[in-house]
């Protein structure tokens, strides 16, 4: 596995905002889909499905702050710092709405866009996403564990780091189902030879994550999805967040569209990218976009924490 820049296939543009250099890449025409990586992840995770996605939409794959060729200055990590970062680079790239698409914590930061910026958003799309419960790997709970940037800094030393990557390569190769996802692990633990990218990971982790699993979720907002087309998206063998969090935001958003892939991990995009492709593009061809009602909005925000959902019984119910 080369650099970062080796690896990319897409060119990366840069827009500096705040003063901190953001990374992304942009490809094709038509609608605009903005995708979020996940956490310790970059643009690069979304390379198995952008051409495909090109073919017909506007496609935006960002490198979060604290991550990729992005700064990893000492900065807001929240959630909803991340959402105001996203409206401002849409803001600079002359984009109005998009149709958002989260992974993992990325799902996160979706899901804090969709509730700050209803007007900016078209859809939701979660995939494996944080914010649906409060399990996680005990391997991102480990991160806010005291001494765990001292303890990364040997374990990223040259040669210890050569071999650990490679060894997790070779795991992710090696048929079991189970170890699938070591790729990608290996990819997060390269990165964190950066000691600036270690500090920001950690603080994205302590500010969703603490000892007891996830912090933030969308329960108690969910009902405010009845204005907002959904579409969740899990692999079946996930042993990263639970499958059954997809069920979990079934129960939340009984209007959502909820697709679990057989035989995928953590990763869906890149365990089957042509379902993948195939299950965003019917649920973009099958909804309308959202169009934001302040009234309808205030209406929700009145009376959805207590009225139950109501489930969306056809596309045209599916605006806010």
């Amino acid at each position: 596995m080369g650099t970062l820049q080796d690896d990319a296939r897409h060119q990366v543009e840069y827009v500096t905002i705040h003063g901190h250099r953001r990374a992304y890449v942009k490809v094709g025409q038509g609608p605009v889909l903005l995708l979020l990586h996940g956490l310790g992840c970059d643009h690069r995770t979304w390379e198995p499905v952008l051409e495909t996605l090109a073919r017909r939409y506007t496609v935006i794959a960002p490198d979060l702050l604290g991550h990729g060729l992005s700064d990893k200055p000492r900065a807001d990590y929240s959630v909803g710092g991340y959402a105001n970062g996203m409206r401002d680079l849409i803001t600079v790239l002359g984009i109005d709405k998009v149709t958002v698409v989260g992974h993992s914590f990325g799902g996160g930061v979706a899901m804090q866009f969709a509730y700050q910026f209803p007007e900016r958003t078209e859809r939701l799309v979660l995939v494996s996403s944080g914010g649906l419960g409060p399990e996680v790997s005990p391997a991102l709970r480990a991160i806010t564990t005291p001494g765990f940037h001292q303890v990364m800094g040997l374990l990223t030393l040259p040669g210890v780091r050569h071999v650990g990557k490679a060894g997790l390569v070779a795991l992710s190769r090696s048929g079991v189902r189970a170890l699938r996802d070591y790729d990608e692990v290996a990819a997060i633990y390269d990165s964190f030879r950066d000691p600036a990218a270690r500090t920001a990971i950690r603080h994205v982790v302590s500010a969703v994550i603490d000892w007891k699993g996830q912090i933030v979720t969308m329960a108690d907002r969910a009902y405010l999805t009845e204005a907002m087309p959904m579409a969740v998206i899990w692999g079946a063998d996930d042993r990263v967040i639970p499958v059954h969090h997809a069920d979990t935001a079934a129960v939340l958003a009984p209007a959502a569209r909820v697709e679990v892939i057989a035989d995928a991990g953590h990763f869906p995009h890149k365990d089957d990218p042509h379902r993948f492709a195939t299950i965003v593009h019917e649920f973009i061809r099958s909804t309308e976009p959202a169009t934001y009602s302040r009234a309808r909005f205030r209406r929700l925000l009145k009376n959805g924490g207590t009225a139950p959902v109501r489930p969306v019984t056809s596309l045209t119910d599916v605006t806010a």
